[in-house]
């Protein structure tokens, strides 16, 4: 009978042990693919004033500061390497983030651009709020394949990780899927910023005024 008892509870440990894992390594991960019917050279300088213009702070109200904290040219590769610091509104509902007592989060965005190749990478993640959630961003453009002087590809791949707090572990999964859904809106927020620079840019070449 000992020996029933040790093996069931052996069983319930590994069964917990294997919970605990599960949660632990709980990840939503998704991906999202964008045509801009731009030039490469186009959305790629679109992408440095996304932040600059004063007229987007509207439409990207989640981002509260962004500060260049390094800017170099590899004479070597031809390529530029440049890192900013991103601070936003803290990610998931208003009740995590009152629980968690911070409103705001600070991340490191890191880009490479290779003029040669035409290619232009981006990671961020976030830096403060890592017992609470881990995100990390990874977004690409690319000369688009079918029509690679006219049109530029952007592939967006983003993971979320939520940690879950003893009081919040039976919610984790529902506040990854809430802030999957908060990321998509704001990823909506910034195509639709990213076209308005783009059209912006193609009627300032012409020596159009452009209104938005």
């Amino acid at each position: 009978m000992n020996r029933q008892v040790e093996r069931s509870k052996s069983s319930f440990e590994a069964s917990a042990e294997e919970k605990n894992t599960r949660q632990n390594r709980m990840v939503r991960a998704y991906s999202q693919e964008h045509t801009y019917k731009h030039p490469w050279e186009r959305v790629t300088a679109a992408s440095w004033r996304k932040f600059a213009d004063p007229e987007n702070k509207r439409t990207l109200s989640h981002i509260l500061e962004v500060d260049t904290l390094n800017h170099k040219l590899d004479p070597s590769s031809g390529k530029l390497h440049t890192t900013r610091a991103i601070t936003i509104h803290a990610p998931g509902p208003w009740f995590v983030r009152k629980i968690i007592g911070q409103d705001i989060c600070h991340c490191v965005e890191s880009t490479v651009v290779d003029a040669k190749s035409r290619s232009m990478q981006l990671a961020t993640r976030n830096i403060s709020l890592q017992k609470f959630i881990e995100v990390e961003e990874k977004i690409r453009y690319d000369p688009h394949p079918e029509n690679p002087n006219e049109w530029t590809i952007c592939k967006q791949e983003t993971s979320i990780r939520i940690k879950p707090l003893s009081t919040l572990a039976s919610m984790a999964e529902k506040i990854e899927q809430r802030c999957v859904d908060r990321f998509q809106v704001n990823s909506a927020k910034g195509r639709e910023v990213m076209e308005r620079i783009c059209k912006y840019l193609e009627a300032e070449s012409r020596g159009i005024s452009f209104r938005s």
